[in-house]
């Protein structure tokens, strides 16, 4: 059973999903995304993806629990919950594996992304990535997620708002800009190729919350090339194995793919692009970064390290793992 809880406060919705309550702990000795566990194909596979045995939203209205009425609006919730196993090998990481696998796993991402789309109730596709204890997750075996949405969160929906407010005074997207401005200044800039950049955000929040942009204005994965797919797999894997050489060990990070909506009259085409965000929970070696009451209540952040410093250590750290793959 699941719903979705109105917030008036906020003028946003909350998911309440008791079924996901119910989800097992799974024994030391049994991971489901391995080869012979009898829930993906026995003889293997390079990518795929994994249907969500507990997922908070399903492509069918679920009923409500039954407490709104009055004050208290509910909704039944739909949408899609998959799982996209990255790899068959129950220990591998994104950043030690080749490119041209990599490549593999872009091109589920875009095949799912415009699946999903042809559904004209799903509004919003997010792809993300939790990846180590301190990001919450429990399952080691390499994947990320996909939420596709009934409606549009409140992030990205602020963001099409403060985006579309920038384009009518400027006539320019302002991911455009905002990567322009990054460019030009260098000092934050961790890697680029022909179609991206990563950096440090002058005003980023996190430690270590690299951004990967597209360099051309594209709103989602269904409009890259096949040179953008090539060089945006090159990209997330420098990126991702430039953090574990930060501390010389697996980096945990939280990453979410910020894309247009879907089915929405070509909402947000002309003013918002799509970009990656990384939400690392280290600030040092063994200093973990928590959201405290300020941030937490207030949405108030307070970074307390340099974007700029920051960034040199990123760079440091990508040249080591380039030397180390020889590239």
């Amino acid at each position: 059973m699941a719903e979705i809880r109105y917030n008036p406060m906020l003028d946003d919705w909350t998911m309440v999903a008791s079924n996901r309550a119910k989800r097992p702990t799974m024994p030391k000795d049994f991971c489901p995304f391995c080869p012979g566990s009898g829930k993906v194909p026995d003889e293997g596979y390079d990518v795929y993806k994994y249907d969500n045995d507990f997922p908070v939203m399903r492509q069918e209205l679920s009923t409500t629990d039954g407490y709104e009425g009055g004050f208290f609006k509910a909704k039944p919730v739909y949408g899609k919950c998959e799982v996209i196993l990255y790899h068959p090998g129950h220990t591998v990481t994104l950043p030690e594996l080749p490119v041209e696998h990599v490549r593999k796993l872009v091109d589920l991402w875009c095949s799912r992304f415009e699946e999903l789309s042809k559904d004209e109730n799903i509004k919003y596709i997010f792809i993300f990535e939790n990846r180590g204890a301190e990001a919450g997750t429990t399952m080691p075996h390499p994947h990320g997620q996909l939420y596709a949405f009934d409606r549009i969160p409140e992030t990205p929906k602020k963001e099409l708002a403060n985006s579309k407010k920038h384009y009518e005074a400027t006539g320019h997207c302002l991911v455009c800009d905002a990567m322009q401005a990054e460019v030009d200044a260098k000092i934050r800039v961790i890697d680029e190729n022909d179609s991206f950049v990563a950096y440090l955000p002058y005003y980023v929040a996190f430690p270590y919350g690299v951004n990967i942009v597209a360099k051309e204005h594209v709103g989602n994965m269904n409009q890259f090339t096949e040179k953008m797919k090539d060089d945006f797999a090159e990209i997330l894997l420098n990126i991702t194995g430039a953090f574990d050489n930060v501390f010389d060990k697996l980096f945990p990070y939280m990453m979410g793919f910020h894309q247009t909506p879907v089915n929405m009259n070509g909402e947000g085409e002309d003013c918002y692009h799509f970009h990656v965000e990384f939400y690392p929970p280290l600030r040092a070696a063994n200093v973990q970064y928590f959201r405290a009451s300020v941030e937490t209540s207030l949405g108030a952040y307070c970074n307390v390290t340099s974007p700029e410093e920051k960034a040199e250590e990123l760079r440091v750290a990508l040249a080591k793992f380039k030397a180390k793959n020889n590239k």
